[in-house]
């Protein structure tokens, strides 16, 4: 399938895909980052797959499907000659242990439907060993184990178990999939309506909270369902997506894991999370944040795990095919060891816009602001990775230098405004210093645009941001260039490139192309929107909301050569600017 043709399910800790087929093709437990124990997604059903459907229509797509109202349970149904059956997918928000729950309900006729399940664990590549105990099936292999409450008897085979059962109308069938340690005893077994009536309630009152009234609040609200799902509840975090290798182009090589949380975020999704009116959440973001970074300021890393760990080693799974064979398959992501100096500005920003929404001063959070400032300005003038995790050469990236220069207002804002103490006429010098640079060295007066970087002729979407984090007023004559120069050379086919992707430009070191990155569109839109041209952005807004797929989902890119969606999916990175868009054009 399609990546579109998915949907999510989630509790919070961990995510599972839905196929329109009733496939679940991708699921890590106990938690995002955690080996898939479903992972057909990167190749075939043999690396683990739970599909449940009618049982003569060739596994087709459900008929329609839907989440239903304003939550993350997912109910999709099929027309057949014989009648009408619907299948609700959720997970409830954790107990002892994730369940992921299927209620299978016939809503017309008499229906005979079908369901093959394959454990694997480790991505395919642990097939556990299985036997059934008091009516249940369990599967260990290693420190997995895995129970299986199915409502009809299963036959194993080519191992497999498989059913096939008829429902009649008002009827309604319940299958539980339970996680837990191998080592430890039988979990508890849930009742699966009552939280199922749970699961509804939860996202009701949490939706309740949204404060966004505009005229785009379906996609608002949708989309912070999503940065909700993608939540790590026990710390805060938030993963970029809940999977890995998802290629930003087809057979090829770009293929990364997404299941960390990027410290760049931060801005972005305290700033959609404090908009839409959950502060709750924007606390725990901040919390995870604080206690992530918290060391050397030398010893920042741009992405962490869930739980904060720093070891994300990069590594190659070659049993997996990959998706529609893009190989390799990876899990961990060696651009953490990267330098990126634009994070320090993001983390700025971030903790200051923690004190403009109202929350409370946190000494601990000004040492350490404190910390990183000092690490600024011995390095701001040092070559990075930049923004877009290259993999080529470093290079004075202008947007890395303009997010130097954030970390300094930032800084300055907050002994000015909250009275926080600090060199504030130095750091002044210091950022007035930067952005002198950035406006003799990181700009084209040619062309009247800004650069990607400095002395070099390509472009780079993310200068769209450089009067949204305000290092010019949108009426400067400098910004509206390089909004207009990107507008006109990077937009291929509607959609905004992050930088040109060509034989003769190396700069991320990769072969291949790639997708539109939507989020660079989203940064165009609102930038467009900020130097008067709204008409232009609400259009191109509104043509981005129709690249959503039926339940309202974005992956991380778009590629026009296909029409299709390509990336981790569904991606935050997407649906966070998404938020602001709509804000500011509302």
């Amino acid at each position: 399938m399609r990546i579109e043709d998915y949907a999510l399910i989630g509790d919070m800790q961990s995510a599972a895909l839905v196929g329109r087929n009733g496939a679940i093709d991708w699921l890590c437990l106990p938690r995002f980052d955690s080996p898939a124990c479903f992972a057909a997604l990167l190749g075939d059903k043999q690396n683990g797959q739970w599909w449940l459907g009618p049982a003569d229509n060739g596994r087709a797509a459900a008929t329609r499907r839907h989440y239903k109202g304003e939550s993350l349970v997912l109910e999709s149904e099929w027309d057949t000659p014989d009648g009408t059956v619907r299948v609700t997918d959720f997970m409830p928000a954790r107990q002892a242990n994730p369940d992921l729950v299927r209620i299978v309900e016939c809503v017309s006729g008499t229906v005979e439907m079908a369901t093959e399940i394959r454990i694997r664990f480790d991505y395919g590549r642990i097939v556990p060993w299985v036997r059934r105990t008091d009516g249940l099936l369990q599967a260990v292999g290693g420190p997995d184990s895995a129970w299986l409450h199915s409502p009809v008897p299963l036959q194993g085979g080519d191992y497999a178990h498989k059913a096939r059962f008829r429902v009649s109308a008002g009827e309604r069938l319940a299958f539980v999939f339970t996680w837990h340690p191998s080592h430890e005893s039988r979990p508890v077994e849930i009742d699966p309506f009552e939280q199922l009536a749970e699961t509804e309630a939860l996202w009701a009152e949490w939706v309740e909270q949204c404060t966004y009234q505009g005229p785009w609040r379906e996609a608002v609200v949708r989309s912070l369902i999503t940065l909700k799902a993608l939540t790590y509840e026990p710390t805060g975090g938030i993963v970029a997506a809940p999977t890995t290798s998802l290629p930003e182009d087809l057979g090829g090589v770009r293929n990364w894991d997404y299941r960390f949380c990027w410290l760049r975020d931060a801005t972005m999704t305290l700033e959609a999370l404090i908009g839409g009116g959950y502060l709750g959440e924007a606390r725990a973001w901040r919390a995870w944040l604080l206690r992530a970074i918290a060391g050397r300021a030398q010893d920042l890393q741009i992405m962490y795990s869930v739980s904060g760990e720093r070891r994300l080693t990069e590594l190659e799974l070659d049993w997996l095919p990959g998706y529609e064979d893009s190989r390799p398959v990876r899990i961990g992501n060696g651009a953490v060891d990267q330098l990126q100096l634009d994070v320090y500005g993001e983390v700025m920003n971030a903790l200051y816009l923690s004190r403009v929404s109202g929350m409370e001063p946190d000494d601990r959070a000004w040492t350490i602001q404190r910390e990183l400032i000092e690490y600024v300005e011995r390095h701001w003038d040092e070559p990075d990775e930049g923004l877009w995790e290259v993999r080529g050469p470093r290079r004075h990236f202008t947007h890395s230098k303009v997010m130097c220069w954030v970390a300094l207002d930032r800084a300055v804002k907050q002994v000015e405004n909250f009275g926080r103490t600090g060199p504030v006429e130095h750091w002044k010098e210091v950022r007035d210093q930067i952005h002198a640079e950035i406006c003799d060295k990181g700009f084209d007066q040619t062309r009247q645009t800004f650069t990607q970087s400095y002395g070099s002729h390509e472009l780079d979407a993310a200068l769209l941001l450089i009067p949204i984090v305000g290092f010019l007023p949108p009426d400067d004559p400098r910004v509206i260039g390089t909004v207009e120069a990107i507008q006109r050379e990077l937009m291929v086919d509607g959609f905004v490139l992050r930088y040109p992707v060509a034989s003769d430009n190396d700069v991320d070191g990769l072969p291949g192309g790639e997708g539109a990155f939507l989020a660079c569109s989203f940064w165009l839109a609102e930038a467009l929107s900020m130097i008067g041209r709204k008409d232009e952005a609400v259009e191109l807004f509104e043509h981005l909301l129709s690249l959503r797929n039926d339940v309202g989902l974005l992956a991380e890119e778009y590629d026009p050569r296909y029409g299709r969606m390509v990336g981790n999916f569904p991606q935050a990175f997407s649906h966070v600017p998404l938020i602001h868009t709509a804000r500011a054009l509302s």
